[in-house]
């Protein structure tokens, strides 16, 4: 059975954050999963992505669903999340539409806001991930690279990246909407990762009056405040930087509640009930839910920003029709490579057959006129060369130009006429 190019996972077009968060992959974990992964019989290849908005393993495989159930396992077995839901959840691309599908998530047109720079750089880590494991080979690290490109095409020749809002604007774009202005408030920030860097400057971009900035690893939070002119706090005071606040942002990679209903409870009864606005940018989510059942208190996970990544989308949709028509140009071309794998042993070995006779003629020819000179042999040999190379020129051609099913006849048909696989008996 040939070997086909396969992404399986969950994103957030299918699976609510509830399921996500449960599957979400952490880089350090990622090298041991893509070990077991590609232990399973038919797996060739794997590399994985996994981001707020997604976790899809990508595959080369011979046995499709073999390969579905075998990650299916692992991720359910990996990240504890009860196979059943995984399944109810789970989404599958094969062949083209793989392919179609990596190049769209690296450029940005798969994205929750669409546009979003982030996505290109999680990716580029991951794989370098999957480099280091040793579980990438030919077609992956090609779809990779060639994913890579398409990115670039698509932000450099289109207006879709540098109109682009990235989740973390959205959500101050969100906060924005909600206070009408930020001039006067004071925005904390939980988390100084990428993320983190990514709202603070979105806040400032906005006008925000002050911005607080907390982080467990407190040189950091230093470090992310000075940039952005704010104020270092140690996580440990939480609890009062929350007395202060009037915009909250979680964007970290703790698991587990950083922010839980009893502390907002608690900040809001000492705040005299002033209206606190939350936004969770972490997956798994670091607020719990039941904030929400708060009075005064609003609170919005990354799945509540789907209202504004629409009306992203629409504002972007011509650019984005243009991104669209590059990403099939380049699935085309990356098809057509992925097509010459099975074709060139096929090429080669008619050559090679071809070549072996046309030798074993002239030899026949030069040993039974001995009287040729070596001139004239040098110019039969070449002339012998000439007429072969024009007699496969045709056929050859037309093998490498054929697509889909008459390819495959064509591969067939030229294997069994001219003998090419050793192990054909003959008839």
């Amino acid at each position: 059975m040939e070997s086909e190019l396969l992404i399986v996972g969950v994103n957030h077009h299918w699976s609510p954050v509830e399921v996500r968060e449960r599957l979400a992959i952490q880089p350090e974990k990622v090298p041991g999963f893509l070990q077991r992964v590609t232990r399973h019989r038919g797996v060739e290849e794997a590399a994985v992505l996994s981001t707020c908005n997604r976790v899809e393993v990508v595959l080369v495989a011979r046995e499709i669903e073999e390969a579905v159930d075998a990650v299916t396992r692992e991720l359910a077995n990996t990240e504890s999340c009860p196979e059943e839901i995984l399944r109810e959840n789970l989404l599958a691309y094969r062949g083209r539409e793989a392919v179609r599908h990596l190049f769209r998530v690296a450029a940005s047109l798969d994205s929750l806001v669409v546009g979003e720079p982030q996505i290109l750089g999680q990716m580029k880590d991951f794989y370098r991930r999957a480099v280091a494991s040793g579980s990438i080979g030919v077609v992956l690290h090609r779809c990779f690279h060639k994913a890579f490109s398409v990115a670039k095409r698509v932000r450099t020749e289109t207006g879709v990246a540098s109109r682009a809002v990235s989740v973390s604007s959205a959500a101050v774009e969100l906060a924005s909407k909600v206070f009408e202005r930020l001039d006067d408030k004071t925005a904390l920030l939980i988390g100084a990762g990428t993320m983190g860097e990514l709202a603070a400057r979105h806040l400032l971009s906005h006008g925000v009056r002050r911005l607080l900035v907390i982080n467990r690893n407190f040189e950091r939070a230093v470090t992310v405040a000075k940039q952005f002119g704010g104020t270092p706090m140690p996580f440990e005071d939480l609890a009062q930087a929350l007395l202060w606040a009037d915009v909250v942002i979680g964007a970290t990679a703790a698991e587990g509640f950083v922010l839980t209903a009893e502390a907002v409870r608690q900040a809001l009864r000492e705040r005299k009930f002033r209206s606190l606005f939350l936004i969770d940018l972490s997956v798994p989510r670091n607020f719990d839910p039941a904030i929400n059942q708060i009075d005064q208190v609003y609170l919005f996970d990354v799945d509540d920003l789907a209202a504004v990544a629409k009306q992203n989308r629409e504002e972007r949709a011509q650019e984005a029709e243009r991104a669209e028509l590059i990403v099939d140009a380049e699935v085309d071309s990356f098809m057509r490579w992925l097509r010459s794998l099975e074709v060139v042993p096929t090429i080669v070995a008619l050559r090679e057959t071809f070549e072996g006779i046309r030798q074993q003629e002239v030899d026949r020819f030069f040993a039974s006129h001995p009287q040729l000179d070596t001139a004239l042999r040098e110019e039969i040999a070449a002339f012998s060369k000439s007429l072969l190379a024009k007699v496969l020129h045709l056929p050859l051609t037309q093998i490498k130009r054929e697509g889909g099913k008459k390819e495959k006849l064509y591969l067939a048909a030229a294997r069994h006429l001219f003998r090419l696989d050793q192990n054909e008996e003959d008839e």
